[in-house]
């Protein structure tokens, strides 16, 4: 089953902490049980995301690997 965000974040060519910072920046923005995907090339931009997602409370849905790029999908809580 496909995933289908309501809202993205390309973070393409951003380093980490930065990803991680917008990434949460957004989130705040966002209604409670919506889905956002962040789109990043950084290798451990995933891994820092679903660390952060998983202790504040929010759900970590999957990261999927398209083109080189990471897709991941939040849901806020």
């Amino acid at each position: 089953m496909a995933i289908v965000p309501e809202y993205e974040l390309d973070v393409r060519g951003e380093k980490c902490p930065y990803p991680l910072i917008r990434t949460k920046q957004e989130v705040e923005k966002l209604p409670s049980g919506a889905v956002l995907e962040v789109i990043s090339n950084d290798p451990e931009a995933w891994q820092n995301i679903d660390a952060w997602v998983t202790n504040s409370g929010h759900e970590f849905i999957d990261v999927v690997i398209r083109k080189g790029a990471y897709h991941i999908f939040i849901k806020k809580a």
